[in-house]
């Protein structure tokens, strides 16, 4: 009966197929790839790996010990700050499916160590991880700072709204020819929009993007 019910409940978040919050794994081999779908969940809003999982949804199963071993080490060893992952085994088929959990950090961004030994931040976007911008970094360790006082609009930062607002988006490079500012004023007037919730970084085809964040729309 518990079989049936893992065996339903999987085949359910399988049938989603991979988007923003969940991804498949056929197995585990690397724990630094496994530390960047940790960096990339925890980064945006939190997510799920199934593991024994194929890209097809195809059920195939994993060894559960052997896995665990090696997300708990991506997740310690791996990232950082080093983060607290859960993990539950599953039966389907008379196969094991382990489902990861990756809670969104209070502390951004977390990186990832690469093969190379270099740490760096991943997002998750759509059903990839992808290599966060330097510019997401920097509004990232800006929130971490917090507000600590009023912060006012200034010229640069009006027009930059009010294009947003015709044109839906903009990206850095575009929004220094329009304010024909540099690129340390124009990241300047991000970070501090971003901190007022008046605008987002968002990734679209392929490129990062600003769009008007909660407070503007």
């Amino acid at each position: 009966m518990e079989e049936v019910k893992s065996k339903h409940y999987i085949q359910n978040l399988i049938e989603e197929g991979e988007h923003e919050r969940q991804d498949f794994k056929f197995k585990i081999s690397d724990a630094r790839k496994i530390a960047r779908s940790i960096s990339a969940f925890a980064n945006n809003s939190g997510g799920s790996l199934l593991v024994g999982v194929k890209d097809n949804g195809k059920v195939v199963g994993v060894e559960s010990e052997e896995e665990i071993y090696m997300i708990e080490q991506a997740a310690s060893m791996y990232c950082k700050p080093e983060q607290v992952v859960s993990y539950r085994s599953y039966r389907v088929a008379g196969k094991s499916v382990l489902k990861v959990d990756v809670s969104q950090a209070t502390a951004l961004p977390v990186k990832a160590q690469d093969d190379d030994k270099k740490w760096k931040a991943y997002y998750r976007v759509a059903d990839e991880n992808i290599l966060a911008s330097p510019l997401h970094v920097k509004v990232w360790r800006a929130m971490q700072k917090g507000v600590t006082s009023l912060i006012n609009f200034e010229e640069k930062e009006r027009l930059l709204i009010d294009y947003i607002q015709v044109h839906k988006c903009i990206t850095l490079e575009e929004y220094m020819k329009l304010a024909h500012i540099s690129k340390q004023a124009a990241e300047d007037s991000v970070i501090k929009l971003c901190l007022m919730h008046s605008l987002e970084i968002r990734y679209r085809s392929g490129r990062c993007v600003l769009e008007l964040g909660s407070e503007s729309r």
